[in-house]
């Protein structure tokens, strides 16, 4: 705490300030960003000349024609734009707790474990606590994380590369992900024994974008086979297309091992028995480590937990 009361006490900094820095960014204009604060342009000229000689450091370069963020301008208003959004989760949180709810958390995941994992975890938290708002976004690991950043998320279920930066983010991890060929029921190639990628390697096939981690592998295991890579190929990770061009077509695709069980179990899609030696990386549940987590987002954090458990027979920490 006397971190916190040292900046605020020393740079007197408001929150009408973060709204500034970010209607400037948003805007580029000072004109522009004072109508949208409804001040009068002096006004904001003096808020922001105040600030940065509070802070010892230009901002905004004065350009003929608007204002460009400095280096400086740049980490202010990232930091504004989090503590802004925070402010806005805290009124949300205080106006759900006043309306008798107990609150409110966002979680993404990845596909497979948004299929595998969070319905249970979520079931758990409704039973428990139905007043209890969840948003749940799917989608992949750049863009989750890109939200964690922002502030719209809590929690993640997704995977970290190497290029991530990791500052201020834990990761706690569940479970490798193995990848499997499936095919539309009744394909020809179900009831063909000893298959190998040789036998597919001419095949069409549905695969991830080029440029995706599963794409490199999925083509670096033909290499490694001897074989060329398909070319006979439609790029997408769109899985209602993936599914509904299967059971239209001889094409072949690749998927998450969970994705494809999931799918197979509903008679949509049939896996073929064919050893896929890659694999996509680990994931695990990340959370920021800069932020302490709201009542709601520790309920659904135990839940998760709880049910990794059970899935993937990871015990992790309480949370």
């Amino acid at each position: 705490m006397a971190n916190y009361t040292h900046w605020f006490i020393r740079s007197r900094l408001k929150p009408r300030q973060l709204l500034l820095l970010v209607a400037l960014a948003e805007e580029g204009n000072l004109h522009r960003a004072a109508q949208v604060l409804n001040m009068t342009q002096p006004a904001a000229s003096k808020m922001l000349k105040d600030l940065e000689d509070v802070l010892e450091v230009p901002l905004f370069e004065r350009l003929p024609r608007g204002m460009l963020p400095t280096w400086y301008g740049e980490t202010m208003i990232r930091h504004a734009r989090m503590a802004l959004t925070s402010l806005n989760h805290a009124y949300d949180e205080l106006t759900a707790l006043k309306a008798g709810r107990f609150g409110q958390v966002g979680v993404g995941a990845i596909t497979a474990p948004g299929l595998m994992l969070l319905p249970p975890a979520v079931a758990i938290v409704k039973q428990a606590h139905p007043n209890l708002r969840i948003s749940l976004d799917i989608e992949t690991s750049p863009v989750l994380l890109e939200r964690l950043e922002q502030g719209k998320l809590d929690i993640l279920v997704a995977r970290l590369y190497a290029e991530h930066d990791k500052t201020n983010l834990r990761y706690e991890p569940l479970s490798e992900e193995p990848v499997c060929a499936v095919a539309r029921p009744g394909h020809p190639l179900l009831s063909m024994p000893g298959l190998t990628l040789r036998d597919v390697a001419s095949a069409g096939w549905i695969a991830p974008p080029a440029g995706s981690v599963l794409r490199h592998r999925f083509e670096l295991m033909f290499r490694e086979d001897g074989l060329a890579p398909p070319i006979d190929m439609v790029e997408t990770a769109a899985l209602l297309f993936i599914t509904r061009m299967l059971q239209q077509s001889d094409m072949l695709a690749v998927l998450a091992a969970d994705v494809a069980h999931y799918y197979a179990a509903h008679g949509i899609v049939s896996v073929l028995p064919l050893a896929m030696p890659c694999r996509m990386d680990a994931f695990g549940i990340i959370t920021r480590t800069d932020q302490l987590p709201s009542p709601a987002a520790k309920v659904m954090m135990q839940a998760l937990k709880a049910t990794s458990l059970t899935l993937y027979g990871r015990k992790l920490e309480a949370a």
